[in-house]
């Protein structure tokens, strides 16, 4: 039986019509042999028992999911994260692709998603962790999602900004203000020279600030430090609730005066936006609630450069997601990852603005920029902003100035010798 599931559940890559399939990338430990393992993955994410009995049939050839590569990357004694049944049991630890046909779910995300992360994966016999990695699109099947409306160039357009990254702020005290105050915040920070004042993820259509009042009282602001400053300026909503008032709160959000709608991703589920998306009138932003429990361990879960990914597939213009620093906790290199996720050509699918977050201030800018090596970013400072000593307008203002430095070739401390946001945000810290 073992040796009939093995040759049913393999195949050559070259022998397929790739086209036909998406190609999911696993890591996984298993205290099986992994050949058994990898195959009994197949069989579960896909026909489970191929033949009815009694019945000459074999459903594998075209519903059957198939381990195109697989490699045994090394061996431990125990699980990284051992699940019951697997606690003190040696394990290999392999790298699999498994070509899946696409045509057992259509371009429906929900349904890859049963099939991708679903019970086959995680509840497959042997297995004792597993980690989807990355989802290998067919052009065919990219082409049946739409992607970001306004993507990276799009946004910029609103903002008329390409030459540098852009600043978002996230309004402080994030839950309890009234909607005049927080658009008071808002529109000094606008003056001290901020792209986009934000709602925090928590900050959602409540009694003391219901969404059409607070966007309406900040589209106000917006408008007159556009007027004083001569520059574009947006709003960025939080529309995060309950699917069915997704389309209803779009459409309030924008019509009082925000720019931009944000949505909480995984909370409220990817393929809700990728039905908002369908009519949404401005950009649309990510926010990562809810995405650490499924990316943080090793070899458990998915990683984060794929929710990335998937958030850009449904149509996300703007992705906000783990940032550099030990507060995020994320590794330096899945934040590229994400990046990369982000900004990479990718068939018809339009580029996204990458939002890596964590405790960002002036000098963030800089070293984002370093590292990245590109000016199609965004930083979402919170409390470097409306916590500055000078408020929120010299909040904003320090911001500018970290990127005036970079730009003047001059350190930090050198260039707030004669800017006195800046001085004042390195006296903070």
């Amino acid at each position: 039986m073992e040796t009939q599931i093995k040759q049913g559940f393999f195949a050559e890559r070259a022998a397929l019509n790739m086209t036909d399939y998406l190609v999911f990338d696993y890591l996984f430990e298993t205290v099986d042999d992994p050949e058994a393992a990898a195959a009994h993955l197949c069989q579960e994410q896909s026909t489970a028992q191929w033949k009815r009995v009694g019945v000459d049939e074999d459903l594998r050839e075209q519903f059957g999911a198939k381990v195109i590569d697989l490699r045994v990357e090394g061996t431990a004694e125990r699980a990284s994260y051992p699940l019951p049944g697997a606690e003190d049991s040696p394990v290999s630890r392999c790298r699999v692709k498994i070509a899946h046909p696409h045509g057992n779910f259509g371009p429906k995300l929900p349904n890859m998603m049963t099939a991708a992360l679903g019970e086959g994966a995680f509840y497959s016999p042997g297995i004792a962790t597993i980690k989807l990695m990355d989802i290998e699109f067919p052009d065919d099947y990219l082409h049946t999602f739409e992607g970001p409306k306004f993507g990276v160039q799009g946004f910029r357009d609103l903002l008329a900004v390409y030459d540098r990254p852009l600043f978002f702020g996230v309004v402080k005290p994030n839950i309890g203000l009234a909607p005049d105050d927080f658009a008071a915040l808002a529109y000094e920070a606008y003056l001290g020279g901020l792209d986009i004042a934000k709602d925090d993820e928590m900050q959602l259509d409540t009694p003391w600030s219901p969404t059409p009042e607070r966007a309406a009282k900040t589209g106000q602001a917006r408008a007159e430090a556009e007027r004083i400053t001569g520059e574009k300026k947006l709003y960025l909503a939080n529309i995060t609730d309950e699917v069915d008032r997704l389309l209803e709160l779009h459409d309030v959000a924008v019509d009082n005066g925000a720019g931009a709608v944000m949505i909480n991703a995984l909370t409220t589920g990817l393929s809700a936006i990728r039905m908002l998306r369908r009519r949404n009138r401005v950009p649309l932003v990510s926010h990562f609630d809810f995405i650490a429990p499924f990316t943080h361990i090793s070899y458990f879960g998915v990683h984060s450069a794929l929710v990335t990914k998937l958030q850009r597939l449904v149509g996300f213009d703007v992705i906000i997601f783990p940032g550099f620093g030990s507060r995020m906790k994320t590794p330096d290199d899945e934040v590229i990852a994400s990046v990369t996720a982000c900004l990479e050509p990718w068939g018809n699918i339009k580029p996204a603005l990458p939002v890596p977050a964590g405790s960002q201030w002036a000098g963030s800018t800089g070293e984002l920029y370093r590292r990245l090596g590109t000016v199609d970013f965004g930083i979402v400072p919170g409390r470097a902003v409306f916590e500055h000593p000078l408020g929120p307008r010299g909040g904003a203002a320090s911001l500018r100035q970290g990127w005036e430095a970079v730009v003047a070739g001059q350190s930090l401390e050198a260039y707030a010798e004669n800017h006195e946001a800046l001085r004042a945000a390195l006296a903070s810290r």
